[in-house]
């Protein structure tokens, strides 16, 4: 269990009484599905933030070999399945009453994204819906405020997906307003270079050579925002929330096995992530599986997420970033808890097996 995000809530809720009681006396859900994981948080309210109670995350793979053909395999449909109908029965056990379940990039891509929707709600008894690029960006930008400094007049944040890569760029006030001023999802997620480009076995010259690809396509927000200008006279934070980061603050730290209270909001400097990307990059492909903080089911990815990770750096020269583990879902959990402290609404139909949208 862990508490999350006490500044945040505050600053985007508001606390009343009336409201505090709106969403004390429920139970929260929220399922985040990538194209490489299906993430489930489940919390209560505590103080301005939320206490976590149970958690699941399992590597699923849903957007394999959606990059060439836009469709989800029959196969992946069944393994991401089986994950969410474990998602449902936890969601029951802790008698969930508010709960919203998304998928991102890998379904925004899919033709045939509609049939496995009808399959996850007949099946697993879960409303999933697909948000947009954009709302994704939104939602973990927001779960990552709280790591912003008072001194940060700007922000830069990306979140290195299996599909795609998200950036938002945005203004930050003394008050701890956080305004979007501009937002772009790329192509570019770690599932997707690691298909097109190989599983992470590559010489140095094969790497730079990656990650100039992988740059070429970050110019233009730089060009259309003029980002660097305002690097050089300061007062710009940049945030990152991914496995990529995660994984690579891990490998930084040592860790036997990974820890989120270590690396979430860890200040990560680009010299050391650096060095633990070349760490990665010259291992092969079975020493990254047994590496405690990365696993078999991420070893053919992460260097793909450290050559994306590199290209950023190379467009926006920074010292280091703020590490963020925590995204989608904790948007999710604090726009819900936020909606009851405001207005609460009405308990929501139930769906099939009994699990709450």
């Amino acid at each position: 269990m862990y508490r999350f995000g006490a500044k945040l809530a505050v600053a985007e809720q508001g606390e009343t009484k009336h409201g505090a009681r709106g969403s004390e006396r429920h139970t929260y859900a929220a399922i985040d599905l990538g194209t490489n994981n299906c993430r489930l948080l489940v919390a209560r309210p505590a103080g301005a933030g939320f206490r976590v109670v149970d958690a699941f995350s399992r590597i699923v793979r849903l957007g394999e070999g959606v990059d060439g053909s836009l469709r989800l395999s029959a196969e992946a449909m069944d393994r991401t399945i089986d994950a969410l109908k474990i998602c449902a029965d936890k969601m029951r056990r802790r008698k969930v009453t508010r709960a919203r379940c998304v998928a991102t990039a890998a379904c925004r891509r899919a033709e045939n994204c509609d049939e496995f929707l009808r399959r996850v709600n007949q099946e697993a008894g879960l409303f999933l819906e697909t948000i947009t690029a954009e709302e994704e960006a939104k939602l973990a930008v927001a779960a990552c405020r709280p790591l912003l400094t008072h001194e940060a007049r700007y922000a830069l944040v990306f979140d290195i997906g299996g599909g795609s890569t998200e950036l938002i760029w945005a203004s930050h006030d003394a008050a701890g307003k956080l305004e979007p001023i501009a937002f772009t999802s790329l192509p570019l997620g770690v599932v997707a270079i690691a298909e097109r480009h190989g599983s992470g076995d590559f010489s140095i010259a094969q790497y730079e050579a990656l990650v100039e690809i992988i740059a070429a396509e970050l110019r233009a927000f730089e060009a259309d925002n003029g980002i660097n200008r305002r690097i050089s006279e300061g007062g710009v934070q940049m945030i990152g929330t991914s496995g990529t980061v995660t994984t690579l603050s891990g490998v930084h730290l040592g860790l036997e096995r990974y820890d989120r209270q270590r690396v979430d909001g860890l200040w990560l400097s680009f010299d050391d992530a650096r060095r633990a990307a070349e760490q990665l990059r010259a291992m092969k492909l079975e020493q990254r599986a047994a590496h405690p903080c990365i696993g078999r089911g991420r070893a053919d990815l992460v260097v793909a997420g450290c050559a994306i990770l590199e290209a950023i750096r190379q467009t926006w020269p920074t010292d280091r970033l703020r590490v963020a583990d925590r995204g989608v879902r904790e948007g999710l959990l604090l726009s819900l808890m936020g909606r009851d402290q405001s207005a609460p609404p009405p308990p929501p139909p139930l769906l099939p097996r009994g699990v709450g949208q």
